[in-house]
């Protein structure tokens, strides 16, 4: 009798200790709201992926490279709604850097330069030769010119910093980047709409984890066609040898 009456207690002491289905649920949904918390973190202070839609980087970015940013070396913005908190930066950005940063002319489009020269650095064109203070600057590695003729210097209307050959002597302003892309000939950057706020970077590009090349032959897609969705998957799904740049995956950005 003793016994029985021992086992019985020790079940039930068993079954209170096991959670409810309300309370493993409650306990899911707190789970996922921290990861997802955790996630934001690391996305907005830590590390951001990136796609390049544009050719003006090119050769060391391509249309269609997805990368990844460190946002924490140059100070990242916290997330908090409402308060602009920056945490602490390691460095500023550096001649030479590959940058995100959000565009002067409009805050909600993203674009990526590299940095040319920084606050208090001259710089100048002639005949497309970069000079910083004073000082010619080679083409990056993979950087290149389209075009083999040379316009003579004049400043088009509206544009800040004359055309795209020739430039001015200019002096970057107090916390200001002079930015290029890579792709000198087929670029809108400083020589046209001047220069880049620091608290407009957003991080240092770091990694090409995945490239995807487009495909004229690939199906369309549109949301009043639901099917051509999966058809497009189909296709990307047996051509997935020819479109993903193998060679390019994770290389280092520099």
């Amino acid at each position: 009798m003793g016994k029985t009456t021992m086992a019985k207690a020790n079940v039930q002491r068993t079954d209170s200790r096991a959670p409810a289905g309300g309370d493993r649920f409650w306990d899911f949904i707190k789970q996922m709201g921290i990861a997802l918390v955790l996630a934001l973190c690391i996305k907005t202070s830590i590390v951001e992926a990136y796609k390049i839609p544009s050719g003006s980087m090119e050769d060391t970015l391509k249309v269609g490279d997805f990368l990844l940013a460190n946002k924490f070396i140059y100070g990242s913005r916290l997330p908090i709604p409402f308060v602009d908190v920056r945490l602490p930066d390691f460095r500023d950005p550096l001649p030479g850097d590959v940058v995100i940063f959000k565009y002067p002319l409009d805050p909600d489009v993203n674009y990526i330069k590299r940095c040319i020269a920084v606050s208090g650095q001259t710089v100048e064109i002639r005949n497309k030769q970069v000079y910083v203070d004073g000082q010619p600057i080679e083409l990056p590695e993979h950087g290149k010119y389209e075009a083999t003729h040379a316009e003579p210097f004049h400043r088009p209307r509206g544009q800040q910093l004359g055309t795209r050959d020739n430039m001015p002597l200019v002096t970057v302003p107090p916390n200001a980047l002079f930015v290029m892309g890579d792709n000198r000939d087929r670029s809108s950057d400083s020589r046209f709409w001047g220069f880049v706020p620091r608290e407009n970077v957003l991080g240092k590009a770091m990694i090409v984890h995945w490239s995807w090349q487009d495909d004229p032959r690939a199906p369309e897609t549109s949301w009043r066609n639901p099917f051509s969705y999966v058809r497009s998957l189909a296709y990307n799904i047996v051509h997935i040898h020819q479109r993903v740049r193998w060679s390019r995956l994770f290389q280092i950005i520099s």
